[in-house]
């Protein structure tokens, strides 16, 4: 994200001595992207950066996924995963349940109302959407306050941790791509800028305003990262906080994009999935639905034609708002729907017809399309509504 930001302290010149008051050295980090050819921001530290005292194995949350076997459109509702007596006692990192994954992509759902260990992601970006709730998510680069309709985007390798706060949980979507996430090229300038016709602009992103200096000793760190087995996990003892920063630049850092904040496209006819496009991973795309004006041609028919993506599977979270389409399913607030590819779905019975007319829908989601077949997760098998494939036999008859 080519997006330059200065916070705290940094020299005139990179990579030139840098002290403090007392004359002593602070020490820089390059943290980049693709081995020096991409974004990347410059960090400098009180003290080493690099310097462990401890390393022992982490044992990850349950990671194992099961085929989409037999093929199936699915509807996992997530609010069953978390009763209160569980959420009260559940941090966002270590307590996250993993409802859907594939070698790109995991989406796992987490409601918390502690604070997380100190935590790092080494295999991808994390774009965390916060149904509900708000928090602080404290960083290497700063903190940032986090709210209900949020997206944060937490680049690769970032240190962090969530702290809730309010009297309510925290309820997180969280998207773990095995790659780097982005808005939709088709909106950047070659240089990088949003452009025009975009759907958001650099003033709806909001990255960190100061920075933290916290201070400590043998600080402990969970770190998620490749093993021998696919995905693994160690807990890595730092000699002093890795929140020592005084300051950084450069165009790599996290933020936040509220989903309020994107502008819908909208056309007389219905306009297809892609309009809707927020952010783009490796083989897979994020888009959101918003409240909008609906199709405008006197014979339009507002609600999603049936479609068969045969090069995707679909993932809708229903996170507010009314769903049109959905109406007579099963599907609410919390829902996630997988519509796999190859097969042809749509509106629910009833629901084509009951949208001629109709002038605005109140609606708001978010949807992971995915180029490689999903796989279910411990979390996506706990909270099946086995009943769902069926509902378009099922409610025909009363279309």
């Amino acid at each position: 994200m080519a997006y330059y930001r200065q916070v705290g302290e940094v020299p005139p010149k990179r990579h030139t001595q840098h002290r403090d008051a007392d004359g002593r050295l602070y020490f820089e980090e390059l943290m980049g992207e693709e081995g020096f050819s991409s974004d990347s921001s410059l960090l400098y530290h009180r003290h080493i950066p690099s310097a462990i005292v401890d390393s022992q194995p982490w044992d990850l949350p349950d990671q194992t996924t099961v085929a989409n076997r037999p093929l199936k459109p699915r509807h996992l509702r997530l609010h069953e995963l978390f009763p209160e007596s569980v959420w009260a006692k559940t941090d966002v990192v270590t307590g996250r349940r993993l409802v859907l994954g594939n070698a790109d992509v995991r989406i796992s759902y987490v409601v918390s109302a502690t604070v997380s260990p100190l935590y790092r992601n080494t295999l991808g970006d994390e774009l965390v959407y916060v149904e509900s709730g708000s928090a602080t998510l404290e960083t290497v680069f700063g903190a940032l306050p986090v709210k209900a309709g949020d997206y944060v985007l937490i680049p690769t390798s970032t240190t962090h941790r969530w702290v809730p706060e309010g009297d309510g949980p925290l309820r997180a979507y969280v998207i773990e791509a095995e790659s780097h996430i982005a808005p939709p090229k088709r909106y950047l300038s070659r240089y990088g800028q949003l452009l025009e016709h975009a759907p958001y602009c650099e003033r709806d992103l909001h990255g960190p305003a100061e920075v933290l200096l916290a201070e400590g000793t043998d600080v402990e760190v969970l770190v998620k990262h490749r093993g021998p087995d696919g995905i693994d996990g160690t807990r890595l003892v730092y000699a002093h906080h890795p929140f020592d920063v005084v300051g950084w630049d450069g165009c790599l850092y996290p933020y936040t994009f509220s989903i309020h904040d994107f502008e819908p496209i909208t056309g007389r006819v219905h306009q297809p999935p892609p309009v809707h496009q927020v952010f783009e991973g490796h083989n897979f795309v994020v888009c959101n639905f918003v409240p909008r004006k609906v199709d405008y041609h006197p014979l339009a028919i507002p609600v999603p034609y049936y479609h068969s993506n045969v090069d995707s599977d679909e993932v809708m979270f229903y996170c507010g708002g009314d769903y049109e389409a959905r109406k007579g399913s099963g599907i609410g607030q919390g829902s996630i729907s997988l519509h796999p590819g190859g097969h042809a779905h749509g509106p629910q019975p009833g629901a084509y017809e009951r949208s001629i007319g109709v002038e605005f829908f109140d609606e708001l989601a978010v949807m992971v399309d995915t180029f490689r077949p999903l796989r279910l997760g411990e979390g996506g098998l706990a909270c099946e509504d086995p009943a769902y494939a069926w509902s378009w036999a099922r409610n025909e008859a009363r279309g």
